[in-house]
């Protein structure tokens, strides 16, 4: 039989390559994040594990889920059950159902306890690999930002090196584990070694020993916008596609003010954590700039965040419960993912060979692709244009900050009719929808969609827009010429270039798309 695939909160069925596949889902996936469409069979853009727990099929525990691929359907229906409430879907290219699997592997899913130590096999020289490789289910470069302020004093520092020490060797470090690095907040900040400095917890373990008291006020703030700005470097060790975690230790409370800095570490996509210990006291309470400085810092303010310890006595029985915290990438909501970290422009061609009822089927397959995204101030943004000889701005990147207002702004996009300059319409949407967005942390793509030949030309301006950092993908329809669309299309060009025949194919290549944005997303991500 197969064996089982560890799979995450958020592995979608589009997702998965084979026909039938037995994965493991992690336990304790946040319920009210789940993305689910349909009733039994389920759309392929849905959760697997969020499927798997509306059908019943696991609970919130986890466990192995047999996933089946189906043909898609139209009409996938909203049903509440089990904890989540599905969504409605007129109609997917792909679905998938889920049953019972088979737990036939001793594989713990991603995210369970941390402290499951591989049995021995006997033969020395296996085991010692492993233990350089580290915990490979622990994805996370950890920045711990210590408190050296005169708040907490030489001997309670000593007390938080020990407890840094005991969470660092049980997070299991190692050169396919997680990484960590030391930073210490005082007067001023200090990094006082960086991920790429030790790939082993012996080595960690001894320069968190070494580190030494600087003493001052406790500008926090300060240090944690320091190390969201400065720390997670490709050239100081940053990993590609593993969550930043920057943990906080505070002992009472700021001198200064955390939320500017939190706000920095989300632009920056670092998941925050604050491990307060001996919180402020009713007297001291009027020392504190700002009361509610927890809530302000923290990736969320949803508990997940936040973490209490009364002293610096006895805290070995709280290293586990941290530890299984920082281990749980799927509820890193900070991290830069290709679902919250894009702007996508969609090019629409208006032209009088479209017809009304086409037209209906492109702006269908445009709501298809914006679904799949996460999109909110903070988080995805989607654009249109539409243009036959002219060109109109149906809404910009800043318009619409929801998903629900994004795909009601698409189905209300009234139908043009005219010639087709797909050229000047590429120049258009570069300068007046991506010109705003141009500086934003997010990664731009623009989709045109044609069905046939412009009148001008299209290489300049689609060279010009992928100068100005857009990736292009060009999709094209029926009389779309193959020699515009790859002159349009970002390199590689095979990978940039969809044609389909029929408007009624467009919906086929949706996942495509999807994943291909993700691709370029991950490949470009600093």
């Amino acid at each position: 039989s197969l064996a089982s695939t560890a799979i995450t909160c958020f592995t979608r069925g589009l997702d998965l390559r084979k026909g039938t596949e037995d994965v493991l889902c992690p336990a304790n996936c946040p319920l009210w994040q789940f993305y689910v469409f349909g009733d039994g069979v389920y759309a392929s853009l849905s959760s697997v594990c969020g499927a798997a727990i509306h059908r019943g099929v696991i609970t919130n525990a986890g466990g192995a889920v047999r996933v089946q691929t189906l043909p898609g359907q139209e009409n996938y229906p909203a049903v509440n059950a089990n904890g989540i409430q599905s969504q409605v879907l007129s109609r997917w290219a792909s679905s998938f159902s889920v049953t019972a699997g088979t737990k036939n592997t001793a594989l713990e899913a991603v995210g369970r306890s941390v402290s499951t130590a591989r049995p021995s096999t006997g033969k020395r020289p296996k085991k010692t690999l492993d233990k350089k490789a580290g915990n490979k289910d622990c994805k996370a470069d950890i920045a711990f930002l210590i408190d050296g302020s005169y708040n907490i004093g030489q001997r309670r520092f000593n007390l938080q090196k020990n407890f840094v020490g005991k969470v660092a060797v049980m997070l299991g470090i190692g050169t396919e584990g997680p990484h960590v690095g030391v930073v210490q907040a005082s007067e001023h900040p200090k990094i006082e070694f960086y991920l790429k400095n030790f790939t082993a917890a012996k080595e960690v373990l001894f320069a968190i020993k070494e580190l030494g008291f600087r003493g001052g006020n406790s500008n926090t703030g300060k240090a944690l916008k320091h190390t969201a700005q400065k720390f997670f470097s490709l050239e100081n060790g940053a990993r590609k596609g593993i969550p930043k975690i920057i943990v906080v230790f505070l002992d009472g409370w700021p001198s200064d003010d955390l939320e500017e800095a939190g706000i920095v570490a989300r632009e920056f996509g670092v998941n925050v954590f604050i491990v307060s210990v001996a919180k402020p006291t009713t007297e001291e309470l009027g020392m504190v700039q700002d009361i509610g400085f927890v809530d302000k810092a923290v990736c969320r303010n949803n508990g997940f965040f936040s973490y209490q310890m009364p002293t610096w006595f006895g805290t070995t029985k709280y290293v586990k419960p941290l530890v299984q915290k920082l281990c749980s990438h799927e509820q890193m909501l900070c991290s830069k993912t290709c679902y919250n970290s894009v702007n996508i422009g969609f090019l629409i061609d208006g032209s009088s060979s479209v017809g009304e009822s086409n037209f209906r089927l492109v702006l269908e397959f445009v709501s298809n692709v914006a679904k799949a995204f996460e999109i909110s101030d903070i988080g995805s943004k989607v654009a249109a244009v539409q243009f036959t000889y002219d060109q109109r701005t149906e809404f910009g990147f800043t318009d619409y900050v929801t998903k629900e207002k994004v795909l009601s702004a698409i189905r209300n996009i009234r139908y043009m009719s005219g010639g087709t300059a797909t050229g000047d319409a590429i120049s258009f949407t570069t300068r007046n929808v991506f010109g705003p967005v141009k500086d934003g942390p997010n990664k731009n793509f623009l989709l045109v969609l044609t069905d046939g030949q412009s009148y001008d030309d299209v290489r300049g301006p689609a060279a010009a827009a992928q100068k100005a950092g857009i990736t292009v993908f060009s999709v094209g329809v029926a009389w779309a010429p193959l020699d515009d669309l790859k002159d349009m299309a970002s390199e590689p060009r095979e990978s940039h270039t969809f044609f389909t025949r029929e408007f009624t194919g467009l919906e086929q290549m949706v996942p495509d798309i999807i994943r291909g944005i993700c691709k370029d997303f991950l490949d470009s991500k600093q």
